[in-house]
């Protein structure tokens, strides 16, 4: 079974799915007029007035009605970093490395930055066809699809893939890693440690979206921020290592040895798979939390999750990476996943290495767990509203699959997830084509509001007439 999953997943990827994605991200790009670069300070303006709100307990309801309990725009973004920010930037990375060699790096950030465009896109869609739901709001590609393409069967397609890539298989990763790196650092029993994993998921996961969104807007900065601080000692103590690092990045990105024996496709492959399973751009995931936000015009909350790419890949991937480069261990074919970051961070730190990476991983992880839950329930409830049907998701959810995924191997658990982030990608991509027009008049609107002097611009979903009826948030 492991085999042909594995040949399905090297026929998709290596003929479709990377072209798909490159092409769709160069295209955003050029039609958004380089938005992810050119609106970097607007990003952090955005997110910086959005966390100070959330500090305060004052969300922006503008846009909005009434005093609901919204999700606000940092609390989404930090539910998003939350699954994006996980065994991708510790575990992937180095999988990407040990597979691909240090030229994956290189393709990882250019599927960051090319990606973050179509991040934009799909966020921006999210928001503009959300739905309003009981203590927030709830939309995502399934809705999208839906209300702006009128395909009920790819919506539902759609929704039924990411339950089983992000509910179901994306959550026995996370429970993997965990487990893995808390036996190497402690010599825990994965078996306990999946148990305990899925009582604590089960716990959050009982408590709905507003629990999800103020746990993960407390974990993921503190994780985060710990991890970079960590990385950056490390880098600061071998400085001079650093122009070698980039060195060998680019060079196996691009080098002769590569060329002449076949190596340079696994070495893209790896780098571009490992960078979508980190940074999410295009997948159709991240909208799902994006829909959830109060903001006062769609194309706050596409530039806020656009940032939230660059945050994941060019950032924490980036630090994983330069340690794993700087140790030199990425040349032991024993070494991969978890294992070498911790082996690596072993060679920088000491005996504390490995113990900090369990801790950071088990943030990390289980950040991404309650997140992924969150993506499932939205897709779920797109279906579905039986209760029975919701209760069973969450036990399989957070209970069933951490299990699993505790006692699974490394391989498969890493193949099952790729073979199904290959068609959800795939089925996404093409709603977000079809669709992409919406986000630019959006954004132009965005940016002529902004030009006359408009320091918050507002949508009315007037402003698109053929939609009007299929906008239900936008009063």
């Amino acid at each position: 079974m492991n085999e042909l999953i594995t040949q399905i997943n090297d026929a998709v990827w290596g003929y479709v799915l990377i072209a798909a994605l490159v092409g769709c991200g160069v295209w955003f790009t050029i039609k958004t007029r380089f938005v992810q670069f050119r609106m970097v300070g607007e990003m952090l303006r955005l997110l910086t007035d959005s966390a100070v709100d959330t500090v305060g307990d004052q969300v922006k309801n503008q846009g909005t009605e009434g005093k609901r309990k919204h999700i606000s725009s940092f609390q989404a973004f930090a539910v998003s970093v939350a699954t994006r920010v996980g065994t991708g930037n510790l575990a992937g990375v180095a999988s990407a490395i040990a597979i691909g060699g240090p030229g994956a790096v290189f393709w990882m950030w250019i599927i960051a930055l090319i990606g973050s465009a179509t991040a934009f896109v799909e966020s921006t869609l999210a928001q503009l066809f959300k739905q309003k739901h009981k203590d927030s709001f709830i939309g995502g590609p399934a809705y999208y699809i839906q209300h702006g393409l009128h395909q009920r069967w790819m919506a539902i397609t759609f929704a039924v893939l990411i339950t089983l890539q992000f509910g179901l298989s994306n959550n026995s990763i996370q429970a993997n890693t965990i487990c893995g790196a808390m036996q190497e650092a402690f010599g825990w029993n994965p078996v306990w440690v999946g148990i305990a994993l899925a009582v604590l998921g089960l716990f959050i996961v009982f408590g709905g979206i507003q629990r999800i969104a103020h746990v993960s807007a407390v974990l993921v900065p503190v994780m985060a921020i710990g991890y970079v601080v960590l990385a950056i000692v490390i880098i600061a103590m071998n400085i001079e290592h650093i122009p070698h690092v980039f060195k060998v990045i680019v060079e196996d990105a691009f080098g002769i040895h590569q060329i002449a024996g076949g190596g340079i496709g696994a070495t893209i492959m790896n780098g571009v798979k490992r960078g979508l399973f980190s940074n999410e751009a295009g997948e159709g995931s991240a909208p799902n939390v994006a829909a959830t936000a109060a903001v006062s015009h769609p194309v706050k909350q596409g530039l806020i999750q656009a940032l939230g790419v660059f945050t994941d890949t060019l950032l924490v991937c980036s630090c994983t990476a330069f340690i794993i480069l700087i140790s030199g261990l990425y040349e032991v074919p024993e070494l991969n996943g978890i294992a070498l970051t911790q082996s690596a961070l072993q060679s920088e730190v000491g005996a504390l290495g490995p113990i900090f990476v369990a801790i950071a991983i088990f943030l990390f992880a289980f950040s991404s767990i309650i997140g992924n839950y969150y993506y499932g329930e939205a897709n779920i409830r797109f279906i579905t509203s039986n209760a029975q049907v919701m209760t069973t998701y969450r036990i399989c959810s957070a209970g069933v699959m951490v299990i699993f995924g505790a006692l699974a191997s490394f391989e498969l658990v890493w193949n099952i997830v790729d073979f199904f982030m290959a068609f959800l990608t795939a089925c996404n991509l093409i709603a977000i084509v079809l669709l992409g027009r919406y986000a630019f008049r959006l954004l132009d609107d965005y940016r002529q509001q902004k030009r006359a002097g408009i320091k918050e611009p507002m949508f009315h979903r007037s402003q698109l007439p053929e939609l009007e009826n299929e906008l239900e948030c936008w009063e």
